[in-house]
């Protein structure tokens, strides 16, 4: 059984280290690359479809038509993940390497040395390793941080880093349905997974582990006038969220699961597995 990691791509032609990537999955047999093409409409899919032919089918590629933003991508290429049996584990990381592997193997590990566990995820404000931000992130991160508290009510001190890991047998209670945010869907998984155990029991079954090594690349899709946009994003969310129509029960989650795993929405999606 093997580990999926999926890397959701929008215009990263320039950015996706090949070499990296190939060298990884050659020396790694127990994973799989999913990598997701978000509507790109730069030389994106050219280089992932180089990239697969040069992997002896241990990378996928998914191809969105149309640009839906990193929660779209993610959740279509889980979906996809979720449909191989040959798939234990399903994460996912940023194609500009910002986490490395090794950490990612970290958080693999212990997700499958720990059986009460469904997710692992990353996190850059535990301390302890090389944690590179810039600054007016740091500053930005604070405020979001303390949005995203208030919101979550959990003891969770990274929501939003690139890296998370899950129990297949969770992929359908977090992704069964669309995201309310095209970027800040992490909060929604945590919303989802403590709706799913109960406020005083998810932490039983998530982890959150220190990353060795965190840097900023140059590139982020996420400008200014986005970032100024998150506080606003986030109360709607809340508001979603807070309104118990728009969520399933737990019972009507797996049903809707195998009713829209090949739904309509997916016929711009295209997939070399």
């Amino acid at each position: 059984m093997k580990t999926g990691i999926i890397i959701p791509c929008y215009n990263e032609a320039d950015r996706i280290n090949q070499i990296a990537f190939l060298q990884f999955i050659k020396e790694n047999g127990q994973y799989h690359l999913c990598f997701v093409n978000d509507g790109s409409s730069d030389e994106t899919i050219t280089v992932l479809n180089r990239l697969k032919r040069n992997a002896d089918n241990r990378i996928s590629v998914v191809d969105i038509k149309r640009n839906g933003g990193k929660a779209a991508a993610v959740r279509a290429g889980a979906r996809y993940l979720h449909t191989r049996s040959d798939i234990e584990y399903v994460g996912f990381m940023d194609a500009d390497l910002s986490t490395d592997f090794e950490d990612f193997k970290v958080l693999v590990d212990r997700l499958k040395s720990q059986r009460e566990l469904v997710s692992v995820f990353g996190s850059r404000n535990l301390g302890g390793g090389n944690i590179q931000r810039k600054e007016d992130r740091g500053i930005m991160s604070k405020i979001v941080g303390m949005c995203i508290r208030f919101i979550l009510r959990l003891p969770i001190k990274d929501t939003q880093c690139g890296a998370k890991v899950f129990h297949r047998d969770i992929i359908p209670v977090i992704y069964s349905k669309p995201f309310v945010s095209r970027w800040l869907f992490d909060v929604e998984i945590f919303l989802r997974l403590k709706r799913h155990f109960g406020a005083k029991r998810v932490m039983n079954h998530i982890h959150e582990q220190p990353l060795m090594r965190w840097i900023h690349e140059e590139g982020s899709k996420l400008d200014l006038k986005a970032s100024l946009q998150i506080p606003g994003r986030l109360l709607s969310i809340y508001l979603s969220y807070n309104n118990l129509n728009l969520l399933a029960s737990n019972k009507t989650v797996e049903l809707q699961w195998q009713q829209n795993v090949q739904a309509p929405a997916l016929a711009e999606i295209s997939i070399a597995a």
